[in-house]
């Protein structure tokens, strides 16, 4: 199981941030991510953070469109989602939790990502071989977010 984790400091509370990280509000911030349209009814604005709130992520690449599903949220401080089956070649499982902690003057972000990639041992060559690229694109998105919020 391959693993990312980076964190950064970003200089507003940590109730910004959050709204920032419903999935819908990740097309801003996040590379790739071309629509994020919630499956599941939202009628007011904490819905987008409940459990088994789901969404349909369409990306630029169009190979990496899927379905993904909170299954953890903690107002503020955590959120975990997962993507959903059918899984492919071009689309292995993953996860996704942010933690916000406050620190002075704003909030410490970090993302987790844990994905599955198929194929046995070519699986494990091809995870080496993208996750440099995959680290760099989540830091981009994560600066990219830090500047929407420090505006």
């Amino acid at each position: 199981m391959g693993r990312m984790e980076w964190s950064i400091e970003i200089k507003a509370p940590p109730e910004r941030v959050w709204e920032m990280l419903a999935l819908d509000r990740q097309v801003e911030w996040m590379a790739r991510v071309e629509s994020a349209e919630y499956t599941s009814e939202v009628r007011a604005p904490e819905d987008k953070f409940r459990v088994s709130a789901s969404v349909h992520f369409a990306y630029i690449d169009k190979g990496w469109d899927h379905d993904a599903e909170i299954t953890e949220s903690l107002e503020n401080e955590r959120m975990t989602y997962r993507s959903k089956p059918p899984y492919q070649a071009s689309k292995p499982p993953y996860t996704v939790t942010y933690i916000l902690k406050p620190v002075e003057g704003g909030t410490k972000l970090t993302f987790l990502g844990y994905y599955e990639m198929p194929w046995g041992i070519l699986g494990k060559i091809l995870e080496k071989l993208a996750s440099g690229s995959m680290e760099k694109e989540v830091g981009r998105s994560l600066e990219k977010l830090k500047t929407i919020l420090e505006k």
